[in-house]
């Protein structure tokens, strides 16, 4: 590759530099960044998440997401994505 040069001139994580060296597309499933992924909201958590907002949004001296991380069926969400979650939708 003769633009493998542009590539080293920027920070790689350990999965890409051995994706870079074997190969791409050479990382199994379950392997480096794909590990890591966050499992995609299904409809019925959001529906979930969405009436939890409107149920604690109004709370006076309450912590919003503190309340709908203690109701949510789903018990693997971190705060951070309950957040990123209700900013999207």
């Amino acid at each position: 590759n003769k633009k493998a040069f542009v590539e080293l001139l920027f920070w790689k994580s350990p999965a890409v530099v051995c994706e870079m060296t074997k190969g791409y597309s050479s990382l199994q499933e379950g392997e480096g960044a794909a590990r890591s992924r966050v499992p995609p909201w299904t409809p019925q958590e959001e529906q979930e998440l969405r009436e939890l907002y409107w149920k604690y949004k109004e709370v006076e001296g309450g912590d919003i997401i503190a309340a709908i991380l203690a109701h949510l069926p789903a018990p693997g969400r971190t705060r951070r994505q309950v957040v990123k979650q209700l900013v999207r939708m």
